[in-house]
Order: C-alpha cells, then sequence, then structure tokens
C-alpha cells in the first residue's frame, strides 16, 4: 500500500499543480488578477515538490514527465497569457485604433504558444539536468504576475502602456526559447560553498518580496536572469 502512494504521490501533485493552474486561468479571465497571481505561485510550489518527490522516492515515470509539461503550459503558459489578456482590455488605446483594439488582447496567448516551444525544448534536451536554456516557464509566468499585481498600472498609461505591453509580450517570448543558460534552484547539498549563488539569489528575492510583495517577485526574476548572465560571463 505504501509502495503504491508513494508510486502515485509525484502524478498527484502535478495533477494539483494543474487544478491550481486552471483556477489562475479561470480568475485570469474574470478580471481577479491578484487571485490568478496567488495560484500560479502555488502552481510553482506544486511544480518544485512534485520533482521532489519524483527524487525522494525514486518514482519516475514517462507518463510522469509528460503530465508535468502538459500541466506546466496551462500553468505557467496560459494562465500569464490571461492575465496578459486582461491587462491589454485595460489599455487606454489611442482614438485612431479603437476599431482594432479587440484584437490586442489575444497578443497575451503569443505566451502560451512560445511556453509550449519552451516546455517542448526541455523535454527533449537531456543537457537541462544541472541547468537551463531559456528562461523557465514558472519563473516567465511569475515576472508577468508578479508585475500586473506590482501597485503601479503602467498599461494604462495614454502614451506607454500599449507600447510596454506589447514589449513585454516580445520580451518573454524571446528570453522563453532563448539560448541563455539559466542556473538551477536543485542543491544536491545544503552547502553554502557550493551553492552559493543559489543561496546568495534566494537571501536577495526573499528581502525584496519583503520589501516590494508582488512586486518583489517580478524583481526577483529580474535578478535571476542577471545573475545567470553574469555567472555565464564568469564561467567563460
Amino acid at each position: 500500500m505504501a509502495n503504491v502512494v508513494t508510486k502515485n504521490l509525484p502524478n498527484t501533485i502535478t495533477s494539483l499543480n494543474l487544478f491550481s493552474g486552471c483556477l489562475a486561468v479561470s480568475f485570469g479571465f474574470q478580471g481577479d488578477l491578484r487571485l490568478a497571481f496567488i495560484f500560479i505561485l502555488c502552481s510553482a510550489v506544486l511544480d518544485f515538490f512534485d520533482g521532489f518527490a519524483a527524487r525522494l522516492f525514486h518514482a519516475y515515470s514517462v507518463i510522469g514527465k509528460e503530465l508535468d509539461s502538459l500541466a506546466d503550459v496551462i500553468s505557467f503558459g496560459l494562465a500569464p497569457g490571461v492575465i496578459l489578456f486582461s491587462l491589454f482590455k485595460e489599455v487606454a488605446y489611442p482614438e485612431c485604433m479603437f476599431n482594432y483594439a479587440f484584437l490586442f488582447p489575444y497578443l497575451g496567448f503569443v505566451i502560451a504558444i512560445f511556453s509550449a516551444l519552451r516546455l517542448a525544448k526541455f523535454n527533449v534536451d537531456e543537457n537541462q539536468t544541472t541547468s537551463f536554456i531559456g528562461l523557465p516557464t514558472p519563473a516567465n509566468a511569475i515576472f508577468i504576475a508578479g508585475l500586473a499585481n506590482g501597485g503601479f498600472a503602467f498599461w494604462a498609461c495614454p502614451t506607454w502602456g500599449l507600447p510596454l505591453l506589447i514589449l513585454l509580450v516580445i520580451l518573454s517570448s524571446f528570453l522563453l526559447v532563448s539560448n541563455i543558460s539559466m542556473f538551477s534552484l536543485k542543491m544536491k547539498s545544503f552547502s553554502f560553498y557550493e551553492n552559493r549563488l543559489p543561496f546568495i539569489f534566494l537571501i536577495i528575492s526573499l528581502a525584496l518580496i519583503v520589501l516590494f510583495e508582488s512586486l518583489g517577485f517580478a524583481l526577483s526574476i529580474v535578478l535571476y536572469i542577471l545573475f545567470s548572465i553574469i555567472n555565464n560571463i564568469v564561467k567563460k
């Protein structure tokens, strides 16, 4: 009985990740971006623990790997796309674009497409075990959701709202499928020296979240990208 439980625990956690992602999508469509953000964070936590449980109980499976990617497409691809969909609806469009304004919200779903591409690349690349190539989908989703809940509605600016949102879509899409090497937070030990980069990142990120709340999550992802780039330069 215990063996059956441990064998199926990772997939159960992944299924909860998917359910949480569905809730994020639902609240995103309703315009409740705070709850959408909360459920994206819940999905990110569950996404970490399904892999942790699989490693702990040696419960790897082909189905588990595929289920994990499918859940991530919803939680970290579609959910942030829906958030952007809602933000584009709040943009102050110039008068000359009123007739086309209804089209722009659908640009948010470009994030879902590039997230799916990112996950497909990850599934066929056996080298992404200790690091990642391109921005991981959970990080991208947290960045978008954190920015949307950060306390300043930049998208409502009559002059820069629309260009900034379009730029956000382009930048996020590029980072997802880029060849930039990103460090992993998976630690084989608790040695500070061996894991100094993840530890320093986590400490600073925690301070940013305490100081800036939702915006702090977005800032921590910016920090993650900068640390990854600096780490790549140092390694060379």
